[in-house]
């Protein structure tokens, strides 16, 4: 199943795509995919499909003439693996006893939830949940103006918090900033990301930049004086790794104009790079943290706000107010992944096989001419294709011929930001595997040199 692309664009209606459709559907994939045009709003990077999914297994995906895919994208929700048997007996157990709480009545399960959470945070923490990682953005920026009595937002280009208004305003993407949002958020204040390979200040690398990129944000901190929270991705998932000291110099900014650092997590938490939380691995302590996507282990939708204790300010408002708040049942999907997380060590895992992916791949491919950067942490790690090293200019055509001649071979992923091939396996997957999935990668990369 051909992952849509995050950024720059829709891999569905390239050449590359309509040679990949040609050769590898069917009469009852394209019948599928005919009815699902037909029913449901088109948007981009969501629909029209590319292809259909009829089974979904540990680290495999199937479509519906039976092709069987490693997927590498999964949207980010399947760090435990597409339907865990524990998951799933978890969840049918919680279904026979408390399928439903309504709002104004609490359960034991959300409640445990909400404790283990806060017992994973770096301070006494209070937990909201939400059904979906915008919803919690949207419920931490409130969180962040109630306790400052501030407004205004300092986020980054290029970034991704969510669809909803207050989560695109301060996301960075155009795709969800478009002309048909009209006027967004006031008081939403955007610099330059970090990026050492496309540096927006044009220095060539850490070494020389003197983090360029931090002091921009220490300016537009100082020069403002009043924003309430700075709003970020502790590793961007394109991914990018932020450089050395890049976050302890936004954060001593940030607590220097009495500003809160809130931290989305949706993508890179719950052990994806190899720690539990990625910003661990920058040594600082945000004040509110935002969890989502594998939080349901691959199977619910549910998304949590940790905040330091004393940010509970707001109750005199309903800053989130959902009608699943306190599903005992997602909130079962979420305790019993925390617990697969930490019996089967995966964190550490990621940590482990991570390495060794960024390893191979850098010993492999280090000279070839069309990989500009290799780039990651733990299991999120993707591979810059360029046309030209010197210059580092993307090449979106090669990345999409990359992509669909990895896809014949039974390896789907996403490619973001138009040229990088992003590799996210689920936390579970073997080494074998993984090694059958780089093989694909690096002969489809040799294969597409020397075309």
């Amino acid at each position: 199943m051909p992952p849509l692309q995050h950024t720059e664009g829709d891999a569905n209606t390239s050449a590359a795509r309509a040679d990949w459709a040609a050769k590898e559907t069917d009469a009852q994939t394209r019948a599928l995919l005919e009815r699902d045009a037909d029913a449901f709003l088109h948007q981009s990077l969501s629909s029209p499909c590319a292809s259909t999914i009829a089974k979904a297994e540990g680290i495999w995906i199937e479509d519906t003439a039976g092709r069987r895919y490693m997927d590498f994208h999964g949207n980010s929700v399947h760090h435990i693996g597409y339907g865990h048997p524990r998951l799933i007996a978890a969840i049918k157990d919680q279904l026979d006893a408390l399928p439903f709480s309504p709002r104004r009545f609490t359960n034991e399960v959300s409640v445990e939830l909400a404790e283990r959470l806060g017992a994973l945070a770096p301070w006494p923490a209070k937990v909201l949940f939400t059904t979906g990682g915008s919803d919690a953005v949207e419920v931490a920026l409130k969180i962040a103006r109630a306790a400052t009595g501030r407004f205004k937002t300092l986020s980054f280009w290029d970034s991704f918090h969510g669809a909803g208004f207050g989560a695109s305003s301060v996301g960075g993407e155009a795709t969800f900033r478009s002309k048909i949002a009209g006027p967004l958020l006031p008081g939403a204040e955007h610099v330059a990301p970090f990026h050492c390979y496309h540096c927006a200040y044009g220095h060539p690398g850490p070494e020389t930049c003197r983090l360029a990129c931090a002091h921009m944000a220490r300016f537009v901190l100082e020069r403002e004086g009043d924003i309430a929270a700075v709003v970020g991705e502790p590793m961007r998932a394109v991914p990018v790794v932020p450089p050395p000291n890049y976050w302890q110099a936004v954060e001593a900014a940030a607590r220097a104009q009495g500003t809160l650092l809130i931290m989305d997590e949706i993508p890179t938490g719950l052990g994806k790079t190899g720690r539990f939380f990625a910003h661990d691995h920058d040594g600082i302590t945000p004040d509110i943290i935002v969890l989502g996507k594998a939080l349901g282990g691959g199977v619910l939708p549910i998304a949590a706000v940790l905040a330091r204790a004393d940010l509970d300010v707001a109750g005199d408002f309903a800053i989130g107010h959902y009608t699943h708040e306190k599903n005992p049942v997602t909130a079962r999907a979420a305790l019993t992944t925390l617990d697969i997380i930490e019996d089967e060590g995966l964190a550490e895992r990621a940590d482990r096989l991570g390495g060794h992916a960024m390893a191979r791949l850098n010993h492999s491919l280090h000279e070839n001419p069309i990989v500009g950067d290799i780039r990651g942490r733990g299991l999120m790690f993707g591979i810059e294709i360029v046309s030209d090293r010197d210059t580092r200019s993307q090449d979106p055509d090669r990345a999409e011929h990359i992509l669909y001649r990895c896809l014949a071979e039974g390896l789907s992923f996403k490619v973001s930001a138009g040229n990088v091939l992003t590799l996210s396996p689920p936390l579970t997957i073997s080494e074998d595997d993984l090694n059958q999935a780089l093989t694909i990668v690096e002969d489809a990369i040799r294969s597409a040199t020397h075309p």
